[in-house]
């Protein structure tokens, strides 16, 4: 293989997170030390930089997906990473506001093999702690002053806003008992994919990108978003935890309405009746009750459907994305990342 070959194949994916890694936390780390000591403490031990007592610690800090997106889709665009940086710390710190809250509403006491960081300091300052860096990320994006700014507001707005309606209708969604699958589609769509299309498009216009382009990839990132949510929701479900940091079966012992079970809900199957039966009554699930759910889901086909949801909007945001590169390699690195955190093993 030449060089010119080999520089259009582009980076492995794991060499791509830790660039993107490596570059956003050169961003983070001096936005995080500018919040009040109270906020910094819970931020910082979320993001894996040090452990309750302020103490300097090596955890898990996630992948840094987001950013990743960010950057690359500014490279893709024929634009520099060092263009996005700001945008892509506004992501990623907007993302980590929505997982402290969501370990709240969803009462995890686990993330990245670590307690939560409600857990740790208590469910009011977890909550504040959110809120901290959701107003971080809009100063940061706001702060890098450049031309594009006032669109890039606006983006992230949206997204936000798109974000949080998701996320009402997720926990809506645990005192219904008519929940309909197009309805779990957008409600995931917002969730997940408002935010990783938001990414996308960022990179784009700051990348110098095409409004045809900046579109195009905000399309991409939207599939690979709903794709992701959807193998997620199998991790929830089937997913090893030692991977996950999740205990299995989590999703089903707080009867999560994740789209594989909402696919078995919705199947007017008597396997399906008999999951809403679990599912619905009062006592908690023992553990051969989630044993049990999982069959149900399986047989009925959750999980398989779930599957070629992924596969079918993966291959969707591929094609989005190969209508908005202009850079080879770049362009070649967001499809291996997409690759990647659509895989069933991550």
């Amino acid at each position: 293989m030449t060089a010119v070959e080999v520089a259009a194949e582009g980076r492995p994916a794991r060499e791509v997170l830790a660039w993107s890694r490596d570059m956003v936390e050169s961003a983070l780390r001096p936005a995080v030390d500018t919040l009040p000591p109270s906020m910094r403490r819970i931020a910082g031990y979320h993001l894996g930089w040090w452990d309750e007592h302020g103490q300097p610690v090596g955890a898990d800090g996630g992948k840094a997906i987001r950013p990743a997106l960010v950057l690359l889709a500014a490279e893709a665009v024929g634009g520099s990473a060092a263009a996005a940086l700001s945008s892509a710390a506004a992501v990623e710190l907007a993302h980590n506001f929505s997982l402290l809250h969501d370990d709240v509403m969803d009462g995890d006491r686990t993330r990245r093999h670590r307690a939560t960081a409600w857990t740790v300091f208590g469910i009011s300052p977890a909550i504040l702690a959110g809120d901290a860096l959701l107003a971080l990320a809009c100063d940061v994006l706001v702060a890098d002053g450049h031309p594009v700014t006032t669109e890039a507001v606006r983006i992230f707005s949206a997204a936000i806003q798109e974000l949080l309606e998701g996320q009402s209708a997720d926990v809506a969604f645990e005192k219904r008992q008519d929940v309909e699958l197009a309805e779990c589609l957008n409600m995931a769509t917002g969730k997940t994919g408002a935010l990783l299309g938001c990414a996308c498009a960022l990179g784009a216009l700051f990348g110098g990108g095409s409004t045809e382009q900046v579109e195009h990839l905000r399309d991409f990132g939207r599939d690979l978003g709903l794709a992701f949510q959807l193998v997620d929701d199998l991790l929830g479900i089937w997913g090893d935890p030692a991977v996950t940091g999740k205990p299995v079966y989590s999703d089903l012992r707080s009867r999560k309405k994740s789209l594989p079970v909402v696919a078995a809900l919705t199947s007017g199957t008597r396997a399906g009746r008999e999951l809403a039966g679990l599912y619905h009554r009062e006592r908690p699930l023992s553990d051969a009750d989630l044993v049990h759910a999982a069959e149900l889901i399986d047989v009925v086909g959750g999980r398989v459907w779930s599957q070629d949801k992924a596969d079918e909007l993966l291959a969707r945001a591929l094609c989005h994305l190969r209508s908005a590169g202009s850079v080879p390699r770049s362009t070649a690195e967001l499809s291996t990342l997409a690759r990647l955190v659509t895989r069933r093993d991550h």
